[in-house]
Order: C-alpha cells, then structure tokens, then sequence
C-alpha cells in the first residue's frame, strides 16, 4: 500500500463531517427512509447535495437514477364458500399468485399433488384441492417449490385453481401469512397468464379430511385482483473522473443503500421508528466521506457512486442499476459495497469476501493502517456475501465484497439493534465510526490505484460471470 494513499486518508477524511450524515440520514426527521415515503425522497435530495456540494459530476445532467417501482397490494376481496363453511382471505387463506376469478365449481382433492395424480382428466375445469409439500418433507422450502411446480402442471390441465393445505407448525403459518399477505415493491409487473393459487391453513388436516371423503363437494371461490399502482424511486448516482490516461477508463463502485424499514405500527407512545443508523447511514456517510476526499484529489481510476433504494424491499436499486448502469458494465472493475447491521467488535471491520478477490491485502492493510482488523465472514451459514446490494454486481461478474463494521457472530449485541428502533445515532460508538469511516475510504482510493486491475481470486463462484464480462 502507497504511504501517499494512508497520508492523503489522514488529511482529508473529515470523519467529523461524515457523521453530520448519519445524524441527518437517521434522524427522526426521516421516519425510517422506507422506500416510496416522502421522506426517503428528501434523504436522496440530501445525498444529491453533498455530491453537489463536494463537485461531484452528476450522469446525464442528473444525479438521479430514476426506477419505475410498482406498489402491488394483496387482493381485499377473498373468500370460499363450501358445505355452509366461509374462508377469508388473510384470515384463513393467502393468494400465492392472485388472479380475479369469481365461480363455482367441481373440487378434486389428489393427496400431496404428485405428478401421477394430475392428469388432464381428473383436473379440467375443476378446483384442485391438494396438500401442500411433499410426503414425509415438512421443509417450507421444499413445499413452496413443490407448489410451484403443482401450479404449472394443473394450469397447464386446465384447472381453475389450486388451493393447497398447509398442516404444518402454526408459528410457520403465521409466517408464511406475513409474508404472502403483505404489499410488496416491484420493478417488474406481475407475470400475466396465471390463475388463482391459493394456500389454505388447515392445522388440524379437517380440511384434507373433509375434502378426501368420498363425496363431490362444490366450492365458490371469489377472488380480487391484486392492486398495482407506480411508486417510483431513485438511486442517487454521481461520478468522479480518474488522473491515470488509462486507468481512469476503468471505475471503483462505491456503493450503499440509503433506505431502512420505516416506522412500526400499533405503538402507544413508545419510539416506532427505526431510525437505521447502523444499516444503513453509516454506510452512505462513509462512501459521501470517501467521495469528498477523492474528488478533492482524484485517484488513477475514475470512481461511481451509488446510493441506492429499495435493499430491504429485495435489493431493487443495486438490481435496476446493474441492468441499466450509466456506463458499460465491462468497464466497472470492483464494487466496494458497505452495509451491516451492527458490530460487537470495536477493533474490527468484517468484509463479507474479504479473501475472494485480488484486492484483499489491500482491504486488510486499510484497516490495519487505523489500528483495525479486517475480519472475514464471521456466519459463512448465513450466506452474508450473496444477500446485499454487492450480489447484484457479483452475478454479473464484477468483483464485490461487502464492507461492514466488525461482528464476529450473531449475537444479542448486533440483534439488540438490528431492525430495532434502538438502532439511532445516540447509540453508536463515535471513536470506532471515525476509524471505520478512514478504513473504507483508504480501502477504496487504494483499490482505484491498484496497478494490476483487481479480480476474482481462481475457482471463486462467480470467477466465470467475470471472465465473460472482462472478455478473459
């Protein structure tokens, strides 16, 4: 690592000012920046000032990316009606995949729905009835594959619907319920051509009982039609020009989100909004740190910023921006993307692939430099690496760690704070930021002034999306 590089940290790193960021971004004020409030709006205005403010180029005349979002409630018309018996959606049933339908037919129940009981004949212009999963495999994954693919084969039979039995545990239930039953953001329209998929709670197997006697019940199933309305959002998207004649063709990604979870409902005057300080304004406020000091003296390689929306909703900005970037893909070497959700080690910083690419001396060496140690994956089980915005990156070649702040496991530490209410600003350690903050900003003037282009270390899962992107 270049002494210049370490010296160049120490002079114009303003930590000071770095955290007057995340005093803003995890303010109150901003009532959890969910994406599609008004008030992530105004955070992604803030950023867009300190690009500003710092002379950071905006794209194409401006520093937002703007990303057509769809806002996707759940249907509020949802009921089945059979032997003088009345479903409710939300209640009793959620919609796997919702279709408006309003009729009256012939129900066949067929057990667990393997592929030797639906045939053509059994199920045309009927309501398949089955049990969810498969025999003797409770797990919810397995069941929610094994639906999809029951879906595909009795649509392609010409069925109404599907509607499956989940007898299992009543916590998963009620988890499966949250999650179905909720509204969603999406960048994509939902696909058209489906039909009615539905998954029934039947925890004491009454319904399988009811619907496997030998008899030829009828059911009326009326179902709404999912509500989708636009609700866009934006990345906020700036760049900084390299020195190197060369080099400043290639650029460093250096991206975070800027969004968290909002504000929790049903309080009585107790806090309720998640403020997100750890995941994610320290974050942004380290890459507007980095992106102040670069711009103030520029590295060889040009530098991206990107803060982005929509992580917590499914990664949705990094998603869109991977596959609308400003500038060809190709020619983006490394993201050095920075998340967490706490930290339980102060003389530590956690890298999610720390040792998968060609750039890990250097990422050890930033920390080192501030009296820190760059801790690899500390919960491999987890799959960390593949569940922030650098996987967008990841799969489409581009070498991408995650920088985080030091956490050896998951414990009452990082979960007292972790999608809390207590996660604000008050809480953090402000000494342990400052470094933090110097770490990632050397790590990533180092990495744009890398002589050897940075890339994926040999047998890395990703090394051949990189070799296609690079042409190597």
């Amino acid at each position: 690592m270049a002494q210049d590089d370490v010296a160049l940290t120490k002079q114009l790193v303003d930590t000071e000012e770095a955290m007057s960021h995340v005093w803003f971004l995890a303010s109150d004020e901003l009532r959890g920046r969910e994406t599609g409030s008004p008030e992530i709006d105004i955070a992604a205005s803030y950023i867009a000032s300190q690009y500003r403010k710092y002379g950071i180029k905006p794209f194409n005349g401006s520093y937002y990316q703007i990303i057509p979002l769809l806002s996707i409630q759940p249907p509020k018309i949802g009921e089945l009606t059979f032997d003088g018996k009345s479903k409710l959606i939300g209640k009793d049933f959620v919609a796997v995949q919702a279709v408006q339908i309003s009729a009256e037919s012939d129900v066949v129940f067929l057990d667990y729905g393997m592929p030797e009981d639906l045939t053509k004949k059994k199920v045309e212009n009927k309501i398949v009835v089955v049990k969810s999963g498969k025999p003797g495999d409770s797990n919810l994954r397995t069941a929610l594959g094994a639906g999809r693919d029951k879906r595909a084969t009795v649509l392609k039979y010409g069925a109404k619907a599907l509607i499956e039995l989940f007898d299992g545990e009543q916590q998963n239930w009620e988890r499966i319920r949250g999650y179905l039953h909720r509204s969603i953001l999406s960048a994509d329209a939902p696909e058209k051509g489906g039909f009615p998929h539905l998954l029934m709670n039947d925890p004491n197997g009454e319904m399988a009982d009811y619907f496997g006697a030998s008899r030829k019940p009828q059911m009326k199933i009326e179902l709404g039609d999912q509500i989708i309305s636009p609700l866009p959002s934006k990345n906020v998207v700036g760049v900084i020009e390299g020195t190197h004649p060369e080099l400043k063709n290639e650029y460093i990604l250096l991206s975070a989100h800027y969004d968290h979870i909002g504000i929790k409902s049903g309080t009585n005057g107790e806090d309720s909004i998640y403020n997100g300080a750890r995941d994610n304004a320290i974050g942004v406020a380290a890459i507007l740190s980095a992106a102040q000091s670069l711009a103030e003296k520029a590295a060889k390689r040009s530098i991206l910023l990107l803060a982005c929306t929509g992580e917590e909703k499914g990664l949705l900005g990094s998603r869109y921006y991977a596959n609308n970037p400003p500038v060809e893909l190709n020619k983006i070497v490394y993201n050095l993307n920075i998340d967490g959700g706490g930290y339980n080690d102060i003389t530590k910083v956690s890298v999610m692939g720390l040792n998968r690419t060609s750039a890990a001396k250097l990422l050890k060496a930033s920390a080192v430099a501030f009296g820190l140690e760059a801790f690899a994956d500390p919960a491999p089980e987890q799959n960390l690496f593949d569940r922030s915005d650098n996987v967008s990156f990841a799969a489409k070649g581009i070498p991408a760690p995650t920088y985080s702040t030091g956490f050896t496991s998951f414990d009452d530490e990082i979960m007292k704070y972790y999608h809390q209410v207590t996660d604000n600003t008050e809480s953090l350690d402000f000494n342990y930021i400052s470094l933090y903050f110097k770490a990632y900003s050397l790590a990533a003037r180092s990495i744009a002034n890398m002589e050897v282009t940075p890339f994926w270390l040999p047998g890395d899962k990703y090394e051949e999306a990189g070799k296609k992107l690079y042409g190597r």
